[in-house]
């Protein structure tokens, strides 16, 4: 005796609702991008000088960097000694931010004080130098 199985038609149709599935997907992309930090780097190129005490340093800092052959630059472009309080104090208008300064190993350190000096006198909240670990 040979039973034959039947296959009927369900009575309700089958239908996949992907809404639930995208509130999930959208929640990971907002979740992930306002945990995501950006670290702006100057757009200069400099050879920092090394340091065994060398650490990380904030996410949220503002950087300048400090040539060889004495520009001082923000964000690739260059500013000059004469814009880097305006830069601070525009940056900080909010919240009191570190700066840190990208100074290259051959650059003169009479500027790279000035630099200091003026980030200070704009309001930084600490002033650092960028070095690599050595």
């Amino acid at each position: 005796m040979r039973f034959r199985r039947q296959l009927a038609e369900p009575e309700e149709s089958i239908e996949l609702n992907l809404i639930p599935l995208i509130d999930i997907i959208m929640f990971l992309l907002i979740f992930f991008i306002s945990t995501t930090s950006f670290i702006e780097e100057p757009g200069v190129q400099v050879e920092k000088p090394r340091a065994a005490s060398a650490r990380q340093t904030d996410k949220n800092s503002i950087i300048f960097a400090v040539t060889s052959d004495g520009k001082v630059a923000y964000g690739g472009k260059e500013i000059g000694l004469g814009g880097v309080r305006p830069t601070v104090k525009r940056l900080c208008a909010r919240e009191k931010l570190p700066v840190v300064i990208q100074a290259d190993k051959d650059s003169n350190s009479g500027l790279v004080i000035n630099v200091i000096d003026e980030a200070k006198l704009g309001g930084a909240k600490d002033v650092n130098l960028a070095t690599d670990k050595s």
